[in-house]
């Protein structure tokens, strides 16, 4: 799909499907709109809407079948109030655009959007972000696809052509959001540990990145006794991928990005019971596929000056007669013992090596993106994803990025209080807590296992990696949540 620029307004574009952007209510704004459209298609047009109680509500949309003209489909969006239009706004009236532009069966689609009040370039990357990404529809596992026309092209109107330049990213970061898609959307007996792998080897060849990937020897000889302690009880042997991109003319930086990759959650001998939704487990690797998704962008990106790290300790926890049990007291890779009282909370175990490998790499900085806690889809619902980081430089640079790539963070506290509550008995810590701030003390486990000069992040994203109805510009499924906000970060250079 080609995304072009064009001074060219809603008044005198000629293609396909036209999709104006409407302003609620009866202020300047909306007046003036309507009067431009009057002038194109006649008032008939004004008493269609009337009759249709279009109110232009945000994300509201309506079509008309224009027979004999061209455009052949006019799709009116809604703004909502002005004063209240940002990229978010932007967003989602390109997807529900681009949504009712498949009824019209294909063409050149002409997108009509106010950008005033908005950085231009920012907001015109995101409207083709939010088309692209809205149509995406992952049909893999079907006996019969079914058939879809999408735009042959897109244009962004009222936009100088010189402008496209700030599209110029847009290709790299969906094709990253779309691979994670994937990843987290794939049946948990294609995306394997070793599926996972195979991923990384593709990005690794296709872009020229380094790969390294330790089998269960390799991890054993490191010490990794916590992610092997939960990998033990599968017969899919376990697989810790180190993927590198290297910018060509040297680094000034060095970031890490570490990824949760359960490729699925039995709970093991805490098994999941009738209503934990054991089936969706596959998405328990959500983490991973941002990490990945993320490299696969950064790497057709090759942004300058900085070396980046993605690492994912890739294992299922199962059941068997070698499972760990509870009880069981592990030493992960820095020495510290961990008592396990709960082998459903086995992805910080995983966590915990991989963030220990992660430090010997003396990154400037370490982000890590899990499918942690159900607490924290509790507290901040299926919209917004936790971050938590005992660096403000770090956590305000993160915040930043999620919100120029529309995806929702908010930090959460690091009470150090709350770690009372992994006090165990028997080892150093124990890696569950109690039930009230259970999302605060997965985040105290993990930072254990990070160097205390390095600035991290932790990032959960339990609520957000998948919707099952479909939100803004992501289909209902998987959503590649923590794809657009890695990559930004890393784009800016990562903390200040």
């Amino acid at each position: 799909m080609e995304f072009r620029c064009s001074p060219s307004t809603a008044r005198d574009w000629s293609g396909d499907v036209l999709a104006v952007g409407l302003f609620g209510g009866d202020g300047a704004l909306a007046t003036a709109q309507r009067g431009e459209l009057d002038a194109r298609f006649g008032a008939a047009l004004g008493e269609r809407l009337q009759q249709r109680t279009f109110k232009a509500k945000s994300g509201e949309s309506l079509s008309f079948e224009l027979l004999g003209q061209s455009p052949r489909t006019l799709v009116l969006v809604g703004l909502g109030d002005p004063a209240d239009l940002n990229l978010d706004g932007l967003r989602t009236a390109a997807a529900a655009a681009a949504r009712a532009s498949l009824a019209a069966g294909g063409g050149e689609l002409g997108l009509a959007l106010p950008l005033e009040g908005l950085e231009a370039g920012a907001a015109a990357a995101a409207i083709a972000e939010a088309v692209r990404l809205s149509l995406f529809a992952d049909q893999r596992f079907k006996s019969e696809s079914e058939p879809r026309q999408l735009p042959s092209g897109v244009t962004l109107l009222g936009q100088p052509e010189a402008r496209v330049a700030a599209l110029n990213g847009v290709a790299a970061v969906c094709a990253g959001v779309e691979l994670a898609r994937e990843l987290v959307a794939a049946p948990p007996n294609v995306v394997t540990p070793q599926g996972l792998a195979d991923t990384a080897a593709a990005i690794a060849r296709d872009f020229g990145l380094e790969l390294q990937v330790l089998e269960r020897a390799d991890c054993e000889a490191l010490g990794m006794g916590a992610y092997l302690a939960v990998a033990q009880g599968s017969d899919l042997p376990p697989k810790f991928i180190h993927l590198t991109y290297r910018p060509a003319a040297g680094a000034e930086r060095r970031l890490v990005l570490v990824g949760k990759g359960l490729t699925f959650d039995s709970g093991g001998y805490n098994l999941k019971t009738a209503g934990s939704q054991i089936e969706m487990m596959k998405y328990d690797m959500g983490g991973s596929a941002a990490v990945l998704g993320a490299m696969r962008a950064i790497a057709q990106l090759q942004p300058a000056g900085v070396e980046v790290h993605a690492i994912v300790a890739a294992c299922e926890n199962m059941i068997s007669g070698n499972a760990i049990h509870p009880g069981a007291i592990v030493t992960a890779s820095n020495g510290k013992t961990i008592e396990i009282n709960n082998t459903d909370a086995e992805g910080r175990l995983t966590l915990a090596d991989a963030l220990v490998y992660a430090s010997k790499l003396e990154p400037d900085a370490l982000v890590d993106l899990a499918t942690l806690t159900g607490a924290c889809v509790i507290a901040l619902g299926e919209e917004i994803a936790g971050l938590w980081s005992p660096s403000d430089g770090l956590a305000e640079a993160l915040l930043a990025a999620g919100e120029q790539g529309g995806e929702a963070l908010w930090r959460m506290p690091l009470r150090a209080s709350y770690k009372d509550g992994l006090k165990s008995g028997v080892a150093d810590l124990k890696n569950t807590g109690p039930r009230p701030g259970g999302s605060i003390t997965a985040a105290l486990f993990l930072r254990d296992f990070v160097a205390k000069d390095i600035p991290w992040a932790h990032l959960d994203i339990a609520g957000t990696v998948w919707s099952d109805k479909g939100r803004g510009l992501d289909p209902a499924g998987a959503t590649g949540f923590g794809v657009r906000t890695l990559v930004n970060w890393v784009l800016q250079g990562g903390p200040a």
